[in-house]
């Protein structure tokens, strides 16, 4: 059975993300940074569907961590799929932005993937085999006022993702990225009636997103007939940038 890990997998996107790659037969390793207890939820889900799976602790900004973890899972299952989700939000003007939340914000969100992919890749390379999917944002296409730490790690996610396709390719590894648009998780917690209404009159198709609409990007990245799709940037946003 093939095996997948799933970072930030204990809500939103990295949630069903986790559902939908279960469905189409894949082995789970959730990895969650704080939430255990959703974490253990959803394990317990995905077993009453059949579906192998195991949770996995680490702070993504933690490198010797993620190494730590990674040996974990060996011998759980050497993943042939890597779904970079996990990553943290700040809203607050440029100015605001202290530097421990500059560089946490960017440690999570960038470092936290470039980890991730420095722990699992090797083995992909030894099987010549392997599919890294990151998640970034739409702020990292165009960039958000108020979120400029975000927006720069996220666009840091896109630049990586690519590199990472060229480099990798030769040895039959796919790298793609997927940047959602505005997605009704919890990161959209703070927004009210009026926010929504408002962003969803800019987006073509009249709606927020929800994590399933970004997790059939995911599978779809993750399945065969992406085999021949690497270091592209997909995002499933209603049209909201074009």
């Amino acid at each position: 059975m093939k095996t997948a890990l799933v970072t930030g997998s204990s809500r939103g996107i990295g949630r069903a993300a986790a559902l939908r790659l279960a469905r189409d037969g894949w082995r789970l390793a959730l990895h969650y940074g704080q939430s255990r207890e959703e974490a253990l939820a959803l394990r317990g889900e995905l077993r009453s569907m059949g579906c192998d799976a195991e949770v996995f602790q680490a702070d993504m900004a933690d490198r010797a961590r993620i190494f730590e973890m990674r040996d974990e899972i060996k011998a759980f299952g050497e993943p042939s799929l890597i779904v970079c989700n996990a990553g943290i939000a700040h809203q607050g003007l440029f100015t605001d932005i202290s530097e421990p939340l500059w560089h946490r914000l960017l440690d999570v969100n960038l470092s936290g993937v470039f980890y991730c992919c420095q722990a699992f890749a090797p083995a992909m390379i030894r099987r010549r085999q392997g599919c890294i999917v990151t998640v970034s944002s739409i702020w990292g296409l165009c960039g958000a006022s108020c979120e400029a730490a975000y927006s720069a790690a996220k666009a840091g996610v896109i630049g990586l993702t690519r590199a990472l396709a060229q480099e990798l390719g030769p040895s039959g590894i796919t790298v793609n990225c997927v940047a959602p648009g505005v997605i009704g998780t919890d990161m959209c917690a703070h927004l009210d009636q009026a926010a929504r209404r408002d962003l969803c009159s800019q987006i073509p198709l009249g709606r927020l997103g929800t994590p399933e609409d970004v997790a059939g990007v995911i599978a779809f990245l993750a399945s065969p007939e992406a085999s021949y799709l690497t270091g592209q940037v997909i995002s499933p946003g209603g049209g909201i940038v074009l």
